[in-house]
């Protein structure tokens, strides 16, 4: 059998990225970035995109809040209030790092977590207005974000790369094992081992009298199908992430997508995109319109939109919210 090669194109752009650090550090533009929507800006973005010859959208975690999915707040007391009064915890996130006292402790809370932020619908059409933004352009998503969310919203499969793992996807806990696991049907079993019922839409919901178990019995405690080991979540936090082959075939796609567009009028397409990954998106982003003279970078980001200096003239930077911006640009179509 012939072997497959793949081009790794996460650390192909991580090294981009290295490259605009070293060349654009300490060189950012914040002038004329102020809060609320730029009407200017705006249309002129719709303008670049209706006329750019390809769109690479790189989308972080301001994206999926703007769609509403947020760790906290109202939609955390909802769905985790029990959680909150036991343990203390106060948002999801950090919920996710909590050393609960046992297994099935741990994989309830997990199974709530996994369901309410990658088996529903984003509460607002944020990912589909996107998608109405980008319709009939040659586009490639690359994103951080692990809900599944792009594809929900109808975005096509073979032009999504998602970086940094699923969380509808379980791997072994042995790091010999490289493979995935999808994990929606357990999931559901613990939730209505929980209590969760669901609603005319078939929607999980917290029952009307509030009324949950904070364990899954042990014999629901996720195993691997394989060979029966521990499970965890698919999610990057050190070298034991599984990149299988659904990853490498996707970090090859953008690759390959960003040799095809290395010139022209290339619209590089920042949504969201904080401190905690820039170097995954935003600083290729940089390098690779500081390459290319007919390239621009566009920067939609509530409270930081910036960008170096030495691109701010082919640059346009947005500091509002992501989804109002989209439904300004579809309401002029």
């Amino acid at each position: 059998m012939k072997k497959i090669i793949y081009h790794d194109g996460y650390r192909e752009t991580i090294q981009e990225g290295i490259m605009a650090v070293r060349g654009l550090g300490g060189q950012m533009d914040f002038e004329g970035v102020g809060k609320g929507i730029k009407e200017e800006e705006a249309e002129r973005l719709a303008e670049k995109i209706r006329t750019a010859d390809a769109v690479v959208v790189g989308a972080g975690a301001g994206l999926s809040t703007s769609a509403g999915f947020t760790y906290s707040g109202e939609r955390f007391e909802k769905y985790f209030f029990d959680f909150e009064k036991k343990f203390g915890i106060t948002e999801m996130y950090s919920g996710g790092f909590y050393p609960f006292p046992d297994k099935e402790t741990q994989w309830a809370w997990w199974a709530r977590y996994i369901y309410f932020n990658r088996y529903v619908d984003a509460p607002k059409p944020v990912y589909q207005n996107l998608l109405k933004v980008l319709s009939g352009k040659d586009y490639f998503v690359i994103t951080t974000n692990v809900d599944h969310m792009f594809q929900k919203a109808g975005f096509d499969k073979s032009r999504l790369f998602y970086t940094q793992g699923d969380y509808g996807l379980f791997q072994s806990a042995d790091p010999s094992n490289r493979k995935t696991y999808d994990n929606e049907e357990w999931v559901e079993k613990a939730m209505e081992a929980q209590g969760f019922v669901r609603d005319a839409d078939g929607i999980f919901s917290v029952p009307e009298d509030r009324k949950l178990a904070m364990r899954i019995p042990t014999e629901l405690i996720p195993k691997c199908p394989d060979d029966g080991s521990d499970v965890v979540m698919n999610l990057r936090s050190d070298d034991s992430f599984v990149e299988d082959e659904g990853w490498k075939d996707a970090s090859d796609r953008y690759y390959q997508y960003l040799q095809e567009h290395k010139k022209g009028n290339v619209l590089y397409l920042e949504l969201g995109v904080g401190a905690n990954t820039p170097v995954i998106v935003k600083y290729p982003f940089w390098q690779m319109v500081l390459s290319n003279r007919d390239a621009t970078y566009a920067c939609l980001n509530y409270g930081e939109a910036f960008c170096p200096k030495k691109i701010r003239m082919r640059s346009i930077c947005i500091d509002g919210d992501i989804g109002e911006v989209l439904e300004r640009m579809l309401d002029r179509n």
